[in-house]
């Protein structure tokens, strides 16, 4: 499932009288259950099987599969909602809002502004990087556009990509984790 629908049925069930809601899909399992306290707020999902595309989150905290982590982009906005993922079945309540994450290792560039995440320098140009691709200390792995202003973002470690987490076209929010390098 990608987030744009997982965010989509997090703002469907907060707007309605609808308290709990549960829908399983070829990808996974996903639970939304109304009147939980949120604690936390960080982005986080699954990088694999589950939750689709491959676009994962997460905000300096490392989860593993049976580790829930919380999401919210706003402070206020959702809370009392938890969200449980799981590509087999559901995470045990934790009272926050959560989503599964996969574990990653390796070293994590996030994004240093709120902009749109671009991976190559036009829509008809080569990505900057792909997959299994060796940089160095900085190489240009994205832009991220800002107020009409294209920023490159650069690798400040050096060695292999081993995962995309923003999907072009699509915004980023501060601190969001773009790539993995090991």
């Amino acid at each position: 499932m990608d987030l744009r629908k997982l965010k989509t049925l997090i703002d469907l069930v907060s707007d309605s009288n609808v308290t709990e809601l549960e829908i399983t899909e070829a990808e996974g399992k996903v639970r939304i259950v109304k009147g939980a306290a949120s604690t936390g707020h960080a982005y986080s999902a699954n990088t694999g099987a589950g939750l689709g595309s491959g676009a994962g989150f997460s905000d300096g905290m490392a989860a593993s599969s049976s580790t829930p982590t919380a999401v919210s982009g706003n402070p206020n906005a959702n809370a009392g909602l938890v969200v449980q993922a799981s590509p087999q079945a559901s995470a045990p309540h934790s009272g926050a809002v959560t989503v599964e994450a996969a574990t990653s290792t390796g070293h994590t560039i996030k994004s240093p502004m709120v902009g749109t995440f671009y991976r190559s320098a036009s829509p008809g140009s080569k990505a900057f990087v792909e997959v299994g691709s060796v940089v160095n200390k900085g190489d240009t792995l994205c832009i991220v556009e800002a107020m009409k202003i294209l920023n490159e973002i650069e690798s400040d470690k050096a060695g292999t990509v081993t995962q995309i987490l923003g999907e072009n076209g699509q915004a980023v929010e501060y601190g969001q984790p773009l790539f993995v390098i090991e």
